[in-house]
C-alpha cells in the first residue's frame, strides 16, 4: 500500500484510490486493467488512467480484483426460543467482511400476530445502528391473512423490498397450507416480487418427531431422522407445482439434498422460472456430525433442513452450481452458542437451529468447486456475486465491475491457503462446523463503499457503516419470463352452442347426516354401531308400521317423452 504524489499531502477523507494492475474478474469475462474509485463509486477502468494526484494507491498485480460477494441468506441477530442469534448485524457483518462478503441479504423473522411492516421496522432499527456492510431484507410470511397483501404492497412500493419467504415446515407456528402458498404465491406475482420458501413438509415432520422421541432418541441425531431427504424433496416438488399454476417465479432456500437439487434442476429444463440456493454448509460438510459422541458438536450442525448424512452430497451440490442447475450460494449463516443449543439437551425439537458460514462461504466455493476444476474464476463470480444481484433486481449496481457500479471490490488471491478455526474465526461461537478444514483461496484485501475494510487480516470497518439498500420490483431477469407466459396462459373456453337435452335429476345428501370422524378421536371413544338381528323386520304389506324410508318426500310420477329406441332429443354440438 502507498500513495501517489508527494509525501505531505495529507489522507484524503473521499477514500479516492487506484487499483492497479490486478485481472478484473466480471461473470461474463476477465482482463487486465486498472480501476479508479472515488466517492463510493467506480469512475474509471482502463490502462493508463488519469487520475487526480495525490491517491491512494492499491497494488493488485498478480492477483484478481473480483465484484465484492453478495451472501442471499443470513439471520443475524435473530429471536429465537427466547433467545438471540450469537452474531449480531456488528460482529455478522465485520465476519462478512473477513470472507469477501460486501453485502449481506438478512431475513425479517414476522412472529404471527406481528404485523409486516413493524417486524421490517425493528430490523431496519438493529441494522442500521450495526451493519458493517451495505445489506437488504427479505421478509418472511409465518401466517396469511385478508389484508397482508396490503402491508405486502406497501413494503414493496415504499420499502424497497421484493422477496417474501414462504414456509412449507414448522407446522402450528409458521406453516402455510398448500391454499395459503397458492394465495400468497399469486399476491407475489401481481406485486414483481421474488417467492422463496422453506421446503419441507410440516405435517409429516411434526409426526415424525414425537414418534422419535417415543422411541427414547432425545439428541441431535433425532433431528435429521425426523427429517428425510424425501420431505425436503416432496415440498420442493410441491412448492414448484403450485409456483407454477400460479406463474410466479420461485427462489428455494437452503438447498440441502440431492433429491431436492435434482427436482429444481429437472424443473428448469422444462423451463419453470425457479432458483436453488446451496449453502456454505451443504456445500462444504455433510450431516455424519449428527451422530457425533460429543454432544456439542452434534448439535452445532443442527439446522433445517437438515445437513444430508450422506457424504457425497456437497461434490454433488458443487457440481450442480457449477452446470448451472443450481445459481446462487448463501450461508444461512445463524449461530448459536454451546449454552443456547443445550437448551435442547434433552429434546432434539428444542435445539435452536443455525449454522455458521458467512464468513467462509467464499472460500468454501472457491476451494470445493474451482480449485477442484468443476467451474472457472467467471462462474465463481456469477454463483457469490452476480446471479443475487440479477435475481435481486441490484445490477449492475451491485455484482459487477464497471464504471458508474458501486466500488465493493475484493483483492482475491487463489493460491492462499487457510485452515478454519474457531480459534482465529471473527465469530461470537465457540466452534466452527467447519474446524480444522484447510481451503484454497481468500481475500487479500476488501474494499466495500469505496473503503478498505479488510486488510493484512485486519478489519477497518465500523459499526454502523452499512447502507440499507432498497430492491425495486419486477426485476427484468427473473421477470421476463414470467410476462411472457402470462400471455400464453390466458384460458379461454370452447364456444359452443347450449345443451338444452334431458337432465337426470339428483338428490344431494347434506353433509350434515353423514359426519365424518376425526382422525384424531381416541378408537375406545367410538360408538360401535348395533348389531342389525336378521331375523327380524319392520317391514309390513298392511303399511301399519313405520318404514325406514317414511321421512322423505315422495317423488311425483314422471312421464316418458319417447320410449327406449326412439328418437334423441340432444342437440347436436357442432
Amino acid at each position: 500500500m502507498s500513495y501517489q504524489g508527494k509525501k505531505n499531502i495529507p489522507r484524503i477523507t473521499s477514500e479516492r484510490m487506484l487499483v492497479k494492475g490486478g485481472k478484473i474478474v466480471n461473470d461474463d469475462q476477465s482482463f487486465f486493467a486498472d480501476i479508479y474509485v472515488e466517492d463510493g463509486l467506480i469512475k474509471q477502468i482502463g490502462e493508463n488512467l488519469i487520475v487526480p494526484g495525490g491517491i491512494k494507491m492499491v497494488d493488485a498485480h498478480g492477483r484478481m480484483v473480483i465484484p465484492g460477494g453478495i451472501d442471499v441468506h443470513t439471520r443475524l441477530q435473530m429471536p429465537s426460543k427466547g433467545m438471540t442469534s450469537a452474531d449480531d448485524f456488528s460482529q455478522g457483518t465485520k465476519a462478512a467482511l473477513a470472507g469477501g462478503t460486501t453485502m449481506i441479504f438478512d431475513h425479517v423473522l414476522v412472529e404471527p400476530g406481528v404485523s409486516l411492516i413493524t417486524a421490517f421496522e425493528q430490523w431496519r432499527e438493529w441494522a442500521d445502528s450495526k451493519s458493517c456492510c451495505d445489506y437488504t431484507l427479505h421478509v418472511d410470511i409465518t401466517e396469511w391473512y385478508k389484508g397482508l397483501q396490503e402491508e405486502m404492497d406497501f413494503l414493496v412500493k415504499e420499502h424497497g423490498v421484493n422477496s417474501f419467504l414462504i414456509y412449507m415446515a414448522y407446522k402450528e407456528r409458521y406453516q402455510l397450507s398448500d391454499a395459503q402458498m397458492y394465495e400468497a404465491m399469486s399476491a407475489i406475482r401481481d406485486l414483481g416480487a421474488v417467492a422463496q420458501v422453506h421446503a419441507e413438509n410440516g405435517d409429516i415432520i411434526a409426526e415424525e418427531q414425537q414418534r422419535i422421541l417415543a422411541l427414547g432418541i432425545t439428541g441431535p441425531e433425532g433431528h435429521v431422522l425426523s427429517r428425510p431427504e424425501e420431505v425436503e424433496a416432496e415440498a420442493v416438488n410441491r412448492a414448484i407445482t403450485i409456483a407454477n399454476q400460479t406463474n410466479c417465479p420461485l427462489y428455494v432456500t437452503k438447498v440441502m439434498s440431492k433429491a431436492a437439487a435434482d427436482i429444481i434442476a429437472q424443473a428448469r429444463k422444462k423451463g419453470t422460472v425457479v432458483y436453488g440456493e446451496p449453502t456454505t454448509a451443504s456445500l462444504g460438510t455433510d450431516g455424519s456430525h449428527y451422530w457425533s459422541k460429543n454432544w456439542a458438536k452434534a448439535a452445532a450442525f443442527v439446522t433445517s433442513p437438515p445437513l444430508s448424512p450422506d457424504p457425497t452430497t456437497p461434490d454433488y451440490l458443487n457440481s450442480l452450481l457449477a452446470c448451472g442447475d443450481l445459481q446462487v450460494t448463501g450461508s444461512a449463516h445463524c449461530t448459536f452458542n454451546t449454552s443456547q443449543k443445550a437448551v435442547g439437551k434433552d429434546d432434539f425439537t428444542m435445539i435452536p437451529e443455525g449454522t455458521n458460514g458467512v464468513e467462509e462461504r467464499m472460500s468454501i466455493v472457491w476451494d470445493k468447486a474451482v480449485v477442484s476444476g468443476k467451474m472457472d474464476e467467471n462462474q465463481f463470480v456469477a454463483v457469490t456475486s452476480t446471479n443475487a444481484a440479477k435475481i435481486f433486481n441490484l445490477y449492475p449496481r451491485k455484482g459487477r465491475i464497471a464504471v458508474g457500479s458501486d466500488a465493493d471490490l475484493v483483492i482475491w488471491d487463489p493460491d492462499v491457503v487457510k485452515t478454519i478455526t474457531a480459534k482465529n474465526h471473527n465469530l461470537a461461537v465457540e466452534y466452527n462446523i467447519f474446524e480444522g478444514m484447510e481451503c484454497r483461496g481468500g481475500p487479500l484485501v476488501v474494499i466495500s463503499q469505496g473503503k478498505i475494510v479488510l486488510e493484512d487480516g485486519i478489519i477497518h470497518a465500523s459499526e454502523g457503516s452499512g447502507r440499507f439498500i432498497p430492491k425495486k420490483a419486477f426485476p427484468d431477469f427473473v421477470y421476463k419470463r414470467i410476462k411472457a407466459r402470462s400471455k400464453l396462459m390466458e384460458l379461454h373456453g370452447v364456444p359452443r352452442g347450449l345443451y338444452d337435452g334431458p337432465v337426470c335429476e339428483v338428490s344431494v345428501t347434506p353433509k350434515s347426516l353423514t359426519p365424518a370422524t376425526s382422525a384424531r378421536t381416541s378408537p375406545a371413544k367410538q360408538q360401535v354401531p348395533p348389531v342389525r338381528n336378521l331375523h327380524q323386520s319392520g317391514f309390513s304389506l298392511s303399511g301399519k308400521c313405520a318404514q325406514a324410508d317414511d321421512n322423505l318426500p315422495r317423488r311425483t310420477g314422471q312421464r316418458i317423452v319417447m320410449p327406449p329406441g326412439g328418437h334423441t332429443n340432444i342437440t347436436m354440438l357442432g
